[in-house]
């Protein structure tokens, strides 16, 4: 048999047990918590006396959005999720002001605390894999299991393969587009030159930039051409949200006291069930990042989509995290 024969028979088997998106939820509950100049948004939706997972999404910056409910299956799950300071419908929008990832860790069980939940799973994939760690660690006791995807420890090698050299290799078409908006001279260090731009007082410019930023991360994450993430990419009040807040967590790497500091600290979680999911052709979160984690933490489960890149929509990640979430209800 031939290797397209081969594939396609594969590609085909995959297709016939593939677990797609639970159908279109809406919450039981919402609201908005206040911690210092922040007002956290947060919804509820699923089963009340469910199991209780938490759901982390990406950017930073990025928002929750419907669709992040339909990991779970809703008769099984109590799903909680919120918009991380600055984006989405938590307020000030594009606060950077007390929005770092300890923020965040202490909001999360500020809401676990305020919904009188124990423990949960979690539930986060690329920047929201890096906050279920740093959560994971700072809140062990907690969390009931991890589900992790496109693994981002923002270390300074993985940020300079997405913002300088590197996925500009795979899609140097898109990568036209992020540059146009910094001077020749200033390419060195692109995300310091961004950083310049989201500072400044020029408000076209700095919109112009954010959605230069924000399409080059859409224009990347799916191994097949996105048009309506790309166009979703470019609303401004996604764009400005999305852009600045990245941008800032990247300057800082995190925030995190030092580069290996998630992966040092496995220790701390590596009693926790893990599954970790990662797409073959990821070039946002490559899987030498996944493979990283997965060696420093043989416990877990490492889980390839071989045709797949970074987004949880892409057929088969969803399928892997469905997988994944159906097998954890009955625990």
């Amino acid at each position: 048999m031939g290797i397209l024969s081969v594939f396609m028979t594969k590609l085909m088997k995959f297709f016939k047990k593939e677990n797609t998106l639970y159908p279109p939820i809406e919450p039981y509950d919402s609201g908005f918590i206040k911690t210092g100049i922040h007002e956290i948004y947060y919804e509820q939706c699923g089963n009340p006396n469910g199991k209780p997972a938490v759901f982390l999404h990406g950017g930073p910056g990025g928002g929750a959005g419907s669709f992040s409910r339909r990991f779970f299956d809703p008769k099984k799950y109590r799903i909680v999720l919120f918009d991380q300071r600055g984006c989405g419908k938590s307020k000030p929008h594009t606060c950077l002001e007390d929005n770092t990832t300890w923020h965040l860790v202490e909001d999360i069980e500020l809401i676990r605390k305020k919904l009188k939940i124990n423990q949960w799973l979690v539930f986060g994939g690329s920047w929201g894999s890096t906050l279920a760690l740093a959560y994971a660690q700072r809140h062990p006791e907690n969390v009931t299991e991890l589900v992790l995807r496109g693994i981002f420890m923002l270390r300074n090698k993985e940020l300079k393969w997405f913002y300088q050299y590197g996925a500009s290799e795979v899609y140097p078409e898109a990568w036209q587009g992020f540059l146009k908006e910094i001077p020749e001279e200033r390419r060195f260090d692109l995300i310091e030159a961004y950083r310049d731009i989201f500072n400044g007082d020029d408000e076209e410019k700095k919109l112009s930039a954010a959605k230069a930023w924000s399409k080059w991360e859409a224009s990347t994450s799916y191994i097949n051409h996105n048009p309506e993430a790309i166009k979703e990419s470019v609303n401004s009040e996604f764009a400005l949200a999305f852009a600045l807040i990245e941008n800032h967590y990247f300057v800082h790497k995190g925030f995190l006291d030092y580069e290996d500091q998630l992966l040092d600290n496995i220790d701390i979680i590596r009693h926790i069930p893990a599954v970790i999911v990662q797409g073959r052709y990821d070039v946002v979160c490559p899987p030498t990042t996944a493979h990283e984690l997965h060696s420093k933490w043989p416990e877990s489960e490492l889980k390839i989509a071989p045709y797949s890149g970074h987004s949880a929509f892409e057929k088969e990640i969803t399928h892997l995290l469905i997988e994944t979430t159906d097998k954890f209800s009955k625990n």
